[in-house]
Parts: structure tokens; C-alpha cells; sequence
């Protein structure tokens, strides 16, 4: 049985609906920052999975918005790149920027050796590199629909998500202690003072989303959607490609930052707000069809080439990161970010940071240093390390 668009449309925000019960109902998957579609998808996938095998039935999904949805995130996510901001990072953003260059590299080196070491594809070791540990479920799920059409590779979406899944969950696990090891390692406790708490923003101070703020934010998220495709499919028989979703996330930072020169504000809450739904129904969608039988047979070399990944990580947080970022307590605060970025996401990164300045004190450079650089910075490296790996022919063929 097929479902037309509308159809599973619904059943993606059902979907979204199961996951955010679920993630109120367990607060271990809040506090790893998992995605509401992923597990609400997950669930889905697997009572799907036991439907299937005692019954027979199987369910199969029209993903005609699927391309139309991620292709908005990343739209989205350049429109949030308001560069202006980016002299306030100071000496530490340059550096942070600088010291997660070179990781890049690593990481998808290491992911690439080690599928070479399990006799997978050399693609398999992208996608257990920063496609989905720096990338994330959004760019994961870009690249392995991209991977599944062009290399014809069987189960790639699957491990995608299941990779991105897991990284999440090692990120936000490896980031505290690290910290936690610096700070008592170099003695850096009193450079912060008490422990105290995060001090968030109240209620009153939120911007509210009328349609006269979130309008202008839909009309330039569709128009660097239509430019980026044009621009993708104008440069496609060149022979450096860019894929559709980075042209999008141009376009975007594009239109944001000559909208500020010409006085045209976006509200970043509408952008959040875009971005967010955009990704979560992508994402659903894509959970919603998983064919998780086919997982298991990959789902060993996955964990190895995440155990390896994380040791990495750990290495290079503590010994690279500490060390060039500054040998103090931010520093530390900015190793613990880079376990979320490294292993997850910018939520990660965030959170890690929240669980230590909560405890000994806060790091006000490094929370605005971190989401700068979460914001578009470390998509735009990330892609360009990832093309230029996939122009090897030895990687990409």
C-alpha cells in the first residue's frame, strides 16, 4: 500500500507527535538531545518492521516533498548567517574555526581507512565521518539519498540515520567528562568562580511570530530553494559539483547578509522556526521508511567505525582544542562543544556546555563563539572538506 503526498504528510507530523511524547515521557532521550523524528521515526520503523514480518503488510511512502523540505532547511540555515556577528567571536572564533578545519580531514580519513580496514565501500566511511557526525541527520540523509541514486549503495540511508542517531548520543555522553577532566587535570575550578546556574531569557523577552516577521522569512527561504537549484543544475556537468542543499545555504547567506546592508531585517525567530519544521518533517519522512532488517547486517562495522571516531574525538578535544583555544576554563567549556559538534550537532555542543558551566561557572565567550559557528560556519567547511574527498577517485567511484 502506497500513501499519496498529503497522506504522508500526516502521518510525518503523527510522527512528530509520537517522538515529542516520547522524549517528555523518557528524559534520557531529552537529555541526549535526540531528535523528536528520530524517535518517533524509530518507533514507527520498527512496529512497521514487527507488522511486516507477522503479516505481511507493508506500507510504502510518496516522498515527492521530501527533496522540497530539505532543500528549505538548508536554506534556512544560511539565512541564519548574519555575518555581521562574526567580528564579536574575537580571537577564539578564528581559532576555534582553524582547529576544526584540520579535524575534518581527520575524521573523514579515519572513517575512510577503517572502511577500507572492514572491506566496505569507501563511501561508508564518509558517511561514519563528518557526513553524519559534523553534518548531522540533515546532511547525512542529503548525501545518502545522493549515494543510494549515483552509487547505487544498499541500506546507506539506514546507517546514515542510525549513524547520525548514535553519534548524538556519544557526543553528549563524551563532552561533560572531558571537561570535567580538564578543569581538574590544569586546576582551572576557581578561574570561575561558584558554580552557578544558566540564566536563560524570560518569556517576555521572546519575539513573537506574527505573519507580517514569518512571510519574508518563507519568500527568501523559496527563493534561494529555486536559485539554488538552478545554480546546482547550471554548474552539474562542471568539474567541481556542488550539491543542490549547499547552493540553497548560499543563496541564503546571501539574501540575509545584502538584506542587512539594504535595511531589510529577517526575524531570526521565523528563520528558527522554518528551519526547524523543515528538518523535523524531512526527517520523519525519512524515519517513517526505514527498512531496518537491512541495518543489522552493516550495524557492526558502524559501531566500530563510531568507537573509533570517538576515541579520536577525545584525543583531539583534549589536546588540540583545550590547547589552542586557550589553556582556560573557556577553553575547557570549548572542548566539551566540540564532543557535540564532532560526534552530533550544534544542539550537543550547547548542551555539553550548559552541563558544565551549570556546575562551575559560566563561559560567555564560548557560548558566543558556539553558535556561531553551529550556525552555518562549520556546514560550509564540512561541505567543502566532503567535496573535496568525493572528487578522489578512488573515494567516490
Amino acid at each position: 500500500m502506497t500513501l499519496q503526498p498529503l497522506h504522508t504528510l500526516l502521518v510525518a507530523v503523527l510522527v512528530l507527535l509520537l517522538g515529542y511524547g516520547l522524549n517528555r515521557l523518557i528524559p534520557v532521550l531529552a537529555r541526549y538531545n535526540i531528535p523528536a523524528p528520530i524517535t518517533g521515526g524509530l518507533l514507527f520503523a520498527v512496529v512497521m518492521l514487527i507488522v511486516s514480518s507477522s503479516t505481511g503488510f507493508n506500507l510504502e511512502f510518496d516522498v515527492t516533498l521530501k527533496p522540497v523540505l530539505m532543500l528549505s532547511f538548508f536554506a534556512a540555515v544560511g539565512l541564519s548567517a548574519n555575518l555581521s556577528l562574526l567580528r564579536q567571536g574575537g580571537k577564539r572564533l578564528l581559532l576555534f574555526v582553524l582547529v576544526l578545519t584540520p579535524f575534518l580531514v581527520l575524521q573523514n580519513s579515519l572513517g575512510v581507512l577503517m572502511a577500507w580496514g572492514l572491506d566496505l565501500h569507501p563511501l561508508m566511511g564518509l558517511v561514519g565521518g563528518s557526513i553524519t557526525l559534523i553534518g548531522g541527520h540533515g546532511t547525512g540523509a542529503a548525501y545518502a539519498e545522493r549515494f543510494a541514486e549515483v552509487n547505487n549503495l544498499q541500506s546507506i540511508m539506514e546507517l546514515s540515520m542510525t549513524g547520525a542517531t548514535l553519534g548524538l548520543v556519544l557526543g553528549g555522553i563524551a563532552g561533560g567528562p572531558l571537561a570535567q577532566w580538564l578543569i581538574r587535570r590544569n586546576k582551572l575550578a576557581d578561574a570561575s568562580g561558584h558554580a552557578a546556574e544558566v540564566v536563560h531569557g524570560s518569556d517576555a523577552d521572546a519575539t513573537q511570530i506574527a505573519p507580517s516577521n514569518f512571510i519574508p522569512v518563507l519568500a527568501a527561504t523559496l527563493v534561494a530553494v529555486v536559485a539554488g537549484q538552478a545554480l546546482s543544475d547550471w554548474i552539474g556537468n562542471s568539474v567541481v559539483t556542488l550539491p543542490s542543499f549547499l547552493c540553497c545555504m548560499l543563496f541564503g547567506v546571501v539574501i540575509r547578509n545584502v538584506g542587512n546592508l539594504l535595511g531589510w531585517r529577517l526575524n531570526d525567530d521565523a528563520i528558527e522556526l522554518t528551519s526547524s519544521v523543515n528538518l523535523s518533517l524531512f526527517l520523519a519522512i525519512t524515519m517513517m521508511a526505514l527498512n531496518l532488517a537491512s541495518v543489522i547486517s552493516l550495524a557492526g562495522p558502524l559501531l566500530l567505525i563510531l568507537a573509533a571516531q570517538l576515541l579520536l574525538v577525545l584525543c583531539y578535544g583534549a589536546f588540540v582544542v583545550y590547547r589552542s583555544v586557550g589553556r582556560d576554563y573557556e577553553g575547557a567549556v570549548m572542548s566539551a562543544a566540540f564532543c557535540g559538534f564532532a560526534m552530533g550537532a550544534t544542539a550537543t555542543a550547547i548542551a555539553n556546555m550548559q552541563a558544565v558551566t551549570q556546575r562551575y561557572g559560566p563561559a560567555p565567550q564560548a557560548f558566543m563563539v558556539v553558535p556561531l559557528v553551529g550556525a552555518f560556519l562549520i556546514d560550509i567547511l564540512n561541505a567543502v572538506v566532503i567535496t573535496g574527498f568525493l572528487s578522489l577517485a578512488w573515494v567516490g567511484a
